[in-house]
């Protein structure tokens, strides 16, 4: 409206919109390549963003428009072909330039994958700082030409926009004359004097013809007559032998002295009822006729008033008692409507009822005076453990609802799309969720509509992603630097033992010493390599039962060294294939952490079972559980919390369970932990 309102200021305002910025995003999983390109492309005019991956970059593309991308190619996780596809793919960042930048892939079908998914350039490092330079600057330069296309084209719209304002002016000051010159007319009515010969041309007009007619005094001269009553000229000519003017003549002659009622027509071709009243005088021997002019349509309109209302007088009686029925037929009718609409209502309600308690969401309406539960559905207190009870007409705890971003508490009273948040149930178990909210008015009171997506197991899913790429970045190293490692310390090893037999040189107990850390270190080394990714395992048809009953003496005897009991149940399970060492070790370290977390007299229990198409191992100890913070970390390689601890047992365990394509499930509690290791009957085809 504003634009509408001063189109000058507003064409002026896009005028001297200040020039921005331009974003570039610089996408490198190594800081210093990060830091080399901000370096050669700073400038004032350039607003620089790193990204140090893939996922990272895609983000970005949602928070800033680019003119230009530099994207290295080889990245761990999402690699450089991958991102350019899923931002290829996007409506909004298709056309957006892509430059990849890498130093290993230089091959020639690398080059072409990379045209392929859309690059426009491909450059190899070490690249000449300028030249890269040059090219980023001609990409911005078509970057800003289309932001100045689009300004331009702006600019021509509101042009245009006011040239039609001005026309509307203008159009808009002809009505107000118009309806100015209308109001004068109807509030000056006067009679109107007209003479004519017997020809019928106008010889004078008194001044109220332009008040009744519309026609100034000059128009009228000399005119005919019959220009004033069209009508009665069709009536005059109905006679068609004779000519007009004899037939005026006739007509007139008849008519003087009389009152004659016609339809008059004005100037502006509107026509009203007329009195005529005419009278016939010679001058200098020619005839000459004086016309009077009333306006009669108020009289008129009075008259037909009046005739209608006699006509309908006879019919009001019938009337009345012919609504008296309709009104009752109405009335029926509008009962059985009001009944049908309270049954569709009540259908209604009843079907929003069904799915406002059937959604997967967690789903509650709040009253937005004082945040108290009004209503909650059967995901809410499923997954909350509240019942509706607990819930209704209880004021809610923003404490509750905690910002998985900022960590602060949300306010409900703001509206919110689709936020991170942590939430906790009845229990105290910490759950994460995808939290909306909206404003809604049910039957008139301000109230907030809270829809709630449970995302914990999707959260627990990427932790686990994270912890498993974890666990192959470090079996792949393991098979390439273990190697190394221990070809010097066999060397020192040898060495040690010769200088042991001589007394001249090192103490007995310094090379003891020394002796015993490179057995621990090579035993490191050994557990360092059964996270290898490439490590074979030898499968054969086993019990798993066999395999605890042969290892049970051992834990028994750990067990009893601390004062504590080893418990077996052990159900029918048939025959897997299984690596019965890696199966061993799995067991003793699972069990031996079980042993180190209880105090004495504590109960470790290992438990097998058949559960549809898989056999379930299970190691259940009663220490004191398991805190939030440990667990998301259980199993990612060299993740301690004792003091001796390497830190690789658990990841050993894990590394074992995806060599046989099982899966390890841990719940903790305030009364112990359970380990439990799901076998497949009948392994999967895709399985490393």
């Amino acid at each position: 409206m504003e634009s509408l309102m001063d189109p000058k200021g507003s064409i002026e305002k896009l005028n001297n919109t200040p020039v921005q910025k331009v974003n570039i995003l610089m996408v490198d999983d190594h800081p210093e390549n990060l830091l080399a390109l901000e370096a050669v492309l700073t400038s004032p005019n350039y607003n620089l963003i790193s990204a140090h991956s893939g996922k990272e970059a895609l983000k970005c593309m949602l928070q800033h428009d680019f003119a230009v991308i530099l994207l290295d190619v080889q990245m761990p996780g999402l690699n450089g072909f991958d991102t350019a596809k899923l931002i290829k793919a996007r409506e909004k960042t298709k056309n957006i330039p892509i430059i990849f930048i890498t130093a290993i892939n230089q091959e020639m079908e690398h080059v072409h994958q990379g045209y392929s998914v859309g690059a426009i350039d491909y450059i190899f490092k070490p690249f000449q700082p300028e030249t890269l330079k040059k090219k980023i600057e001609q990409f911005v330069k078509i970057h800003q030409n289309h932001q100045e296309t689009i300004i331009q084209t702006d600019l021509g719209h509101l042009l245009e926009l006011n040239k039609v304002n001005k026309r509307l002016d203008r159009t808009t000051l002809n009505l107000h004359r118009t309806e100015a010159l209308s109001k004068a007319i109807s509030e000056t009515i006067t009679d109107t004097i007209v003479t004519f010969d017997n020809q019928g041309s106008i010889l004078s007009v008194n001044p109220a013809v332009k008040s009744m007619f519309g026609y100034q005094v000059e128009e009228l001269m000399e005119k005919h007559v019959l220009k004033l009553f069209p009508k009665w000229e069709d009536e005059v000519l109905c006679d068609s032998s004779l000519s007009l003017a004899l037939l005026l003549q006739s007509t007139l002659r008849q008519s003087v002295g009389k009152i004659i009622e016609v339809v008059a027509c004005r100037k502006d071709k509107s026509c009203f009822y007329a009195d005529l009243l005419i009278a016939s005088t010679i001058i200098e021997d020619e005839q000459i006729f004086v016309c009077t002019i009333r306006d009669v349509t108020e009289r008129k309109q009075i008259e037909e008033v009046k005739r209608q209302r006699f006509t309908n007088l006879e019919q009001i009686v019938e009337e009345r008692t012919l609504e008296l029925t309709m009104s009752n037929i109405k009335l029926q009718k509008e009962i059985d409507e009001r009944k049908r609409m309270a049954d569709h209502l009540f259908h209604t309600q009843e079907r929003f009822r069904k799915i406002f308690e059937s959604s997967p969401c967690l789903m509650a309406i709040l009253s937005q005076q004082d945040l108290t539960f009004m209503e909650v559905n059967a995901s809410w207190t499923k997954n909350t453990g509240y019942s509706c009870d607990e819930l209704i007409h209880q004021k809610a705890s923003s404490k509750n609802l905690i910002d998985d971003v900022t960590e602060t508490y949300i306010d409900l009273n703001k509206k919110v799309s689709n936020k991170k948040v942590r939430f906790k149930t009845k229990n105290g178990e910490i759950r994460s969720g995808l939290l909306s909210t909206e404003l809604i008015d049910i039957h008139s009171e301000p109230c907030i509509l809270i829809v709630l997506t449970d995302m914990t197991d999707r959260v627990h899913l990427e932790n686990e992603m994270y912890r498993l790429d974890r666990l192959n970045l470090i079996g792949e190293m393991a098979a390439g630097i273990a190697h190394e490692i221990r070809n010097p310390m066999t060397t020192v090893q040898g060495f040690l033992q010769l200088t042991r037999n001589k007394a001249d040189n090192l103490s007995t107990e310094i090379i003891d010493l020394m002796l015993e850390e490179l057995k621990r270190a090579n035993s490191i080394i050994t557990e360092f390599l059964n996270l290898a990714k490439n490590k074979i395992s030898v499968k054969k048809k086993r019990n798993l039962n066999s395999i605890i009953e042969a290892l049970s003496p051992l834990i028994q005897a750990e067990a009893f060294r601390s004062n504590k009991q080893l418990k077996l149940e052990l159900g029918e399970c048939p025959d897997i294939s299984l690596d019965e060492k890696e199966i061993r070790q799995l067991i003793l370290n699972i069990s031996l952490n079980g042993l180190d977390a209880m105090t004495s007299s504590g109960n470790l229990t290992i438990k097998t079972y058949k559960d549809n198409a898989t056999v379930v191992l299970q190691i259940k100890d009663e220490g004191q559980g398991i805190s939030p913070e440990v667990l998301s970390k259980l199993g990612t390689p060299f993740f301690t919390t004792k003091e001796t601890g390497t830190g690789l047992g658990l990841a050993i365990c894990y590394s074992v369970a995806k060599r046989h394509d099982a899966k390890i499930e841990i719940e903790t509690g305030d009364d112990g932990t359970t380990f439990s290791a799901r076998f497949q009957l009948i392994p999967s085809l895709t399985n490393d």
